[in-house]
């Protein structure tokens, strides 16, 4: 603890008397400091004791003395030491009225006690408890030390919610709790999500206190991490502000935090370069060889069934990474991310079913809404597209990746955030067709016969149409054009003639199929 006025009193070899404020002793004292000016306010900071032998003081007046005393109090001044024997043999009755009557503490001082005496006394209390309050840091820090090393952040916040009488919690990347002490902090540290949010967005390292009357407690927030964005935020709580171990431990507890949270640079590029080897591996169908480059480093993810999602954004996939970093942390699933290109693409491999894949599609569902409401407001367009593959074995890698370039080529043409394989296969080809190369095919086999019709000279269009549907049988398709089936053999002998193909060839069929559905989308 601080020295105190108590303590100061209670000190034997000082003989300091109380003469009034008595009340108000337990006070930390911040330094003890002599003066004679008769205005020695400006030079204050706060919390002094102020040691006077009033040279320069007209201490018998009244009136003057309560305007002295109500300076020192509105400076902070937290005592007046008065030293008598010198220009007062006691002190004044009008000094101890006014001290009285403002609560300001006076402390006789004797004429054997020099000023020095109290100041050295001031100093040695206050390098006593700064060294208590280091001791007691670096016994936190060898206790923060150990648990986070046995236990990993969950023990480092039990203990640092020990340490400084309060709660701790560990936000990640997206803002979201993964570990809190005690185990009801929790629910306290999941309604600052926007403040730790609003942190992220500032310079680090960075840290702002939340408080004030809508709150129970006193709230710092810290960022944790070395790099421009934070990989993780730390809350604590407390009744008050923190003192000197308190510090001690949370700058520890940072710092530790910050260690097993952030790796090296060139630990996650030899990581990233170790993924896009395992990767290429996969692809090119040696599993067994991607299996023993990647070691332990992805644990059984190569072995089980697993998706591959394909995230696209020209103005690069840091939110897709987050949110796949996360929810790896959070759930201790292992995953496989591998930026390509110009770091426009991000592939990931996680496992099916796990907390990675659906944290892509919670992503994607997010932007997706953002998106919808920036077209409404002619806002700035969002242009990330994500592709996911269907569940794919340890032999399929190279499917999988072919499956979700697939979705994401159709999630661009959309203008979806994300489809999955598994859609396409559910829902309908006719789709595809708006395509506009789809389209300039179609216009393109089929201009001769458009043309032909314009002349006047029949309705092949219509009557290719109508034999298609029905598969080729002459007397439906007659039927359903209202004419001789003699009628409809001579118009599709003529499409045969113009198009120069055969309607015998079930590619053709198919061909002249799409390209009429695919011009009747229009």
């Amino acid at each position: 603890m601080p020295p105190t006025l108590a303590s100061l009193v209670h000190h034997s070899a000082l003989k300091l008397t109380v003469r009034a404020g008595e009340g108000r002793l337990d006070v930390p004292v911040r330094w003890a400091h002599v003066s004679e000016l008769a205005d020695p306010v400006p030079y204050m900071e706060g919390g002094e004791l102020l040691l006077i032998t009033a040279l320069k003081l007209d201490a018998e007046d009244p009136g003057a003395m309560l305007r002295y005393v109500k300076r020192l109090v509105g400076a902070g001044v937290v005592g007046l030491g008065f030293a008598v024997g010198v220009n007062y043999d006691d002190i004044p009755q009008a000094l101890v009225d006014a001290a009285e009557q403002e609560g300001l503490p006076l402390l006789e001082v004797p004429r054997r006690t020099p000023f020095l005496a109290i100041t050295k006394a001031v100093s040695a209390a206050i390098a006593a408890d700064q060294y208590r309050a280091v001791t007691a840091g670096f016994a936190a820090q060898r206790e923060l030390t150990n648990k986070a090393l046995g236990e990993g952040p969950e023990g480092l916040l039990a203990v640092l919610a020990g340490q400084i009488d309060g709660w701790a919690a560990l936000y990640d990347a997206s803002g979201a709790v993964v570990a809190a002490a005690p185990e009801w902090a929790g629910r306290r540290a999941a309604r600052l999500t926007a403040d730790v949010e609003r942190l992220r967005d500032r310079p680090a390292p960075a840290s702002s206190v939340v408080g004030g009357p809508e709150h129970e407690d006193r709230v710092e927030l810290h960022t944790i991490g070395t790099g421009r964005r934070p990989r993780a935020a730390l809350a604590v709580g407390t009744a008050a502000a923190l003192g000197t171990a308190e510090r001690y431990a949370l700058h520890s507890a940072i710092a530790l935090l910050t260690l097993t949270t952030e790796r090296s640079r060139s630990l996650q590029a030899a990581e990233q370069r170790i993924g896009a080897a395992v990767l290429r591996m996969l692809l090119a169908g040696q599993p067994d060889h991607a299996r023993a480059v990647a070691g332990d480093l992805y644990g059984g993810l190569l072995d089980a069934p697993y998706r591959i999602v394909l995230a696209e954004c020209a103005s690069g996939h840091a939110g897709v990474a987050e949110a796949v970093e996360a929810a790896a942390a959070r759930s201790g699933e292992s995953v496989l991310a591998v930026p390509e290109g110009d770091g426009e693409r991000l592939v990931v491999l996680a496992a099916d079913g796990g907390a990675v894949v659906a944290a892509c599609a919670e992503y994607a569902a997010a932007r997706e809404a953002v998106r919808a409401g920036q077209e409404s407001s002619a806002g700035e367009a969002d242009d990330l597209v994500v592709g996911l593959s269907a569940p794919a074995g340890p032999i399929a890698a190279a499917a999988a990746y072919k499956q979700a370039e697939q979705a994401l080529s159709v999630a661009r043409r959309r203008g979806r955030v994300l489809v999955e394989h598994e859609q396409l296969a559910a829902g309908s080809v006719l789709p595809l067709l708006a395509d506009d190369a789809v389209r300039a095919f179609a216009d393109g086999l089929l201009r001769a016969l458009h043309e032909h019709d314009a002349t006047g000279r029949g309705d092949l269009v219509a009557s290719l149409r109508a034999w298609l549907s029905r598969h080729g049988q002459w007397d439906a398709a007659a039927a359903d054009l209202g004419v001789h089936r003699h009628t409809l053999r001579y118009r599709m002998r003529r499409v045969e003639e113009i198009l120069g193909r055969s309607l015998d060839d079930p590619d053709v069929r198919m061909e002249l199929w799409l390209a009429l559905k695919a011009t009747s989308t229009e």
